[in-house]
């Protein structure tokens, strides 16, 4: 069942909604014009015009800065959710942010961070023990592969962890094929 939501008609009016989203959580500007687009008219000259406008204010009045979102989203997923910095980028593209603008506030974000230690801490966010035949290491692989950590650092995690090295060839194939 869909709710006919009212379409929002002055400037005003599609601003304050914009505020009360971006209050809600923080948003990228692709995503806040996504969001404006499905309150106006967006296929009239005049909805597109609405959005560009409360976009534009928004950005004058440091209420909606893609380069600080990214930074934030970053330290974000870093820290509470230990996702590695290829998982990081990928989210904040299908979030809208431009790739020079999440490439420098990832690489700023991740670049003291030791890429296996995060894995590790990832693993153990995950309550992940260490696999005890080839499925299990496959599924550790998999899952560190999805988490954004680089097929490097996983071999070096699942060598610690004894996993022989013939399995580590075939995730070696499965990797260069993604």
């Amino acid at each position: 069942m869909s709710f006919a939501r009212r379409k929002l008609e002055t400037e005003n009016e599609l601003y304050e909604y914009a505020v009360g989203a971006l209050g809600r959580r923080m948003r990228s500007v692709a995503e806040l014009k996504r969001l404006l687009r499905q309150r106006v008219a967006a296929d009239t000259e005049i909805g597109q015009t609405l959005v560009d406008l409360v976009i534009r204010k928004l950005k004058d009045q440091g209420y909606l800065n893609d380069a600080k979102y990214a930074a934030t989203y970053s330290a974000f997923r870093r820290d509470n959710e230990k996702f590695g910095r290829r998982r990081v980028s990928t989210d904040l593209k299908i979030k809208g942010v431009h790739s020079e603008v999440l490439e420098k506030a990832v690489n700023s974000v991740y670049s003291e961070v030791d890429e296996e230690k995060q894995a590790r801490e990832y693993l153990q966010r995950k309550r992940v023990k260490k696999p005890k035949d080839q499925k299990q290491a496959a599924r550790v692989f998999r899952q560190l592969m999805r988490a954004g950590f680089g097929a490097k650092t996983i071999f070096i995690i699942l060598r610690k962890w004894d996993v022989e090295e013939d399995v580590l060839e075939s995730f070696g194939n499965e990797s260069t094929e993604h």
